[in-house]
């Protein structure tokens, strides 16, 4: 597993840092590598799941896991990674939370007052999207912990934020076999066309459902 990996990196970027620290993780353990991977890319966002999922979908096209398992994990950490985020800023506020973030490399606190401004205005909508937009997807549990959000509200928009961001790039990763680093030049473009097309989907569910409860009025 070690070679195959290493040699489906090795013209990409050097293993070194955190590329080579995921990699790694993934060859030690599996599956549940990527789990542990994934989870730390809401602990710790300049670890790129742009980087971990499609290398996750390649390691399931060399019939290293399944597809499924593949899927699996990665959306397990996420939503472990998430509760962990949640549960920071439920148990010491919002004052505390802004200095802790404050204090990690490479992220400002400007980042979390963002991520706490679009969930004041979007409520539920942001943890679902939230999840599909770099730096928010990691930011986005703490506004919601520190607000005390409903924990199966929490679960069920993180987890299907997650499914849908996690299926596009292991897929990509799965499809594209050894040239899975491609995905990364592409990622902003797959981003934001997932991110309008479930926006999309919100507002079209949230008309039928209001139109559905006028005529049980009428």
């Amino acid at each position: 597993m070690s070679d195959l990996l290493i040699a489906a990196t090795a013209e990409t970027e050097q293993l070194d840092g955190l590329a080579g620290w995921a990699v790694g993780v993934m060859d030690a353990l599996g599956g549940p590598g990527a789990a542990v991977v994934v989870g730390a890319d809401n602990l710790f966002p300049p670890i790129p799941s742009e980087f971990v999922l499609p290398l996750a979908g390649f390691s399931a096209s060399q019939g290293l896991f399944s597809f499924g398992a593949a899927l699996f994990w990665t959306t397990l950490g996420s939503v472990l990674g998430a509760i962990i985020v949640y549960a920071v800023g439920a148990l010491i506020g919002r004052e505390r939370t802004r200095a802790l973030v404050a204090r990690i490399p490479l992220i400002k606190a400007t980042d979390f007052d963002l991520s706490e401004a679009w969930f004041a205005k979007h409520g539920s909508k942001a943890v679902l999207l939230g999840r599909m937009v770099p730096l928010f997807r990691s930011f986005i549990s703490l506004p919601a912990g520190i607000e005390r959000m409903g924990m199966v509200k929490f679960l069920v928009l993180t987890t299907i934020g997650s499914l849908i961001w996690n299926t596009i790039f292991v897929t990509a990763g799965y499809q594209l076999g050894e040239n899975w680093h491609l995905v990364d030049a592409y990622a902003e473009i797959l981003q934001k066309i997932v991110v309008i097309t479930v926006a999309i989907a919100v507002v079209v569910f949230v008309a039928l459902r209001l139109r559905s409860r006028r005529r049980a009025v009428l």
